[in-house]
């Protein structure tokens, strides 16, 4: 069993912990010292995994921008050569170049740095097999033979430097000309301006080596330099400061479109030319209807927060499905590669925060694939006359929404947690209230007209000791009509910190 220094490590299908000293109240737990043992324990788990000893095999290691990263890469290394594990350092990449060194370069593993959207001081390790990324139970053995001590034999191993970006920004030049297939094939964009918004994270190579090389005008794009404090903005598509600052610049720059990538480049917003977001339902919107071509009926799975105009946009415009599972890219990306496999034709999972996986693209979620897929098919609207709005015209949105998390205070949060849950599903019953059928995660009910004319989702986070509530509504105020009836049922609850029902309330 894991001890506390080193559970505490373990998030999801990740591992994540502080990384640079001095901020209070958070000490430094990615010691090189525990990083080692933790690249050793992921060789040592490899190994019997692929079936050969640490001398035979070849991992690729790459990073983000964080200012941690070189001392974290360079303990990687260390721990990975002295297995006799051949090591190919590919730099600055991002977390889904790095699955793809398993394709193209033939990697039994990969190790990326990177702690996605969160403050510079953290960081952390995410791996990758040719299969995809590890599961939690993966992670959990992982760090089981991190604390144990667990590691293959001495050997001779080396370490050589591969410039990977390059032939992953190549092959994404060459789904855009394939895929535009314009009179002057090698700048199939020619005549476009798009912004970028990389956040000074690992995302700039998509303006100098994606976009500019194809002919576009990248002029106005902004924070494209590596920078692992991140100065300007937090680079994360859900950021509300971050999502003002590409609109504002791609108005200020009169663009076509605007793009913005969190930190290691596995999510990605859009903006359209009037300066509005192509974000959460929206996105999941757009990218449905571009799988959906040539998968007639298919099913897209997404996390449970999206909206009920987004269900009907999919299953009565689309004609597909509409599979609204559990929150957590990882949740989602599995259950779409579990309905294919049960022969349910099922081209994408993507989550209202930006993680996207088409299955064309090994349902790995990339950002960068995904806006590619997108300018792709701007293009080919543009030589219609037609721009991307046109294809989720028919969306229907809600007015406002909200987003509460209660803080669970027992210390069996996960008990106490179904237990508010079992208990809204009796209350919702007793009440007459339209619990939905297809939840597979919390509870969520519905409001009619005049009763708040929306949704709710209440439901237990996927690894912390808090409860997101979700409120959509399709009037002014309908949120909070809402709300008021849910904290009648909450006042009854023990073991929740409702402080934030009530100061929403309040306002």
């Amino acid at each position: 069993m894991l001890d506390a220094q080193w559970k505490h490590l373990k998030s999801g299908t990740d591992i994540r912990g502080v990384a640079v000293d001095g901020v209070a109240g958070e000490p430094l737990d990615l010691t090189d010292e525990r990083v080692e043992a933790m690249a050793a324990g992921f060789v040592a788990w490899l190994s019997q995994r692929a079936g050969k000893p640490a001398d035979r095999l070849t991992v690729s290691v790459g990073r983000d921008s964080r200012i941690s990263g070189p001392r974290l890469r360079d303990a990687v290394v260390r721990a990975l050569t002295a297995a006799g594990v051949s090591v190919l350092d590919c730099g600055l990449a991002s977390t889904p170049a790095m699955f793809m060194t398993t394709v193209d370069l033939g990697c039994d593993g990969a190790v990326q740095l990177t702690a996605s959207h969160h403050p510079y001081h953290r960081n952390g390790l995410k791996f990758f097999l040719p299969s995809g990324g590890l599961e939690g139970s993966d992670i959990e053995a992982v760090l089981q033979n991190a604390q144990d001590g667990v590691k293959p034999p001495v050997a001779e191993g080396s370490c050589r430097e591969v410039a990977y970006m390059d032939q992953y920004a190549a092959r994404l030049r060459r789904l855009i000309c394939e895929g535009v297939k314009a009179a002057d094939y090698e700048h199939p964009l020619a005549g476009f301006h798009i912004v970028v918004d990389a956040g000074n994270g690992a995302g700039g190579f998509y303006a100098s080596e994606v976009l500019a090389p194809l002919g576009a005008d990248v002029s106005g794009s902004q924070f494209l330099d590596p920078d692992g404090r991140f100065p300007n903005h937090i680079p994360n598509p859900e950021n509300e400061e971050a999502m003002r600052s590409v609109c504002e610049a791609t108005v200020r720059a009169k663009a076509d479109l605007g793009v913005i990538f969190d930190t290691d480049v596995d999510r990605a917003g859009c903006v359209d030319e009037a300066g509005r977001e192509i974000n959460r339902n929206r996105l999941v919107a757009l990218a449905s209807v571009i799988a959906l071509e040539g998968n007639a009926g298919g099913t897209i799975v997404t996390d449970s927060i999206t909206s009920s105009g987004l269900k009907t946009f999919i299953e009565k415009e689309l004609g597909g499905v509409h599979c609204r599972f559990k929150r957590g890219y990882k949740n989602v990306i599995n259950e779409a590669i579990r309905l294919n496999k049960e022969g349910i034709n099922c081209p994408l999972a993507i989550e209202t925060s930006g993680h996207a996986a088409l299955r064309e693209n090994y349902f790995l979620d990339d950002g960068a694939y995904l806006v590619t897929k997108i300018i792709i098919k701007a293009a080919q609207l543009r030589a219609q006359g037609k721009s991307l709005d046109s294809l989720i015209a028919a969306l229907a949105e809600p007015a406002e929404g909200v987003e509460l998390r209660f803080h669970i205070e027992e210390e069996d949060f996960r008990a106490c947690g179904n237990a508010v849950l079992e208990g809204l599903e009796a209350y919702a019953q007793e009440k007459g209230w339209a619990v939905a059928d297809d939840s597979r995660e919390g509870v969520r009910i519905s409001f009619g007209k005049g009763e708040g004319d929306g949704w709710l989702l209440l439901r237990l986070s996927v690894h912390d000791p808090v409860m997101p509530l979700n409120i959509e509504s399709d009037v002014i105020g309908g949120c909070r009509i809402i709300a008021r009836k849910l904290a009648a049922y909450l006042s009854g609850c023990q073991g929740l910190d409702q402080s934030a029902m009530e100061q929403y309330l309040a306002e």
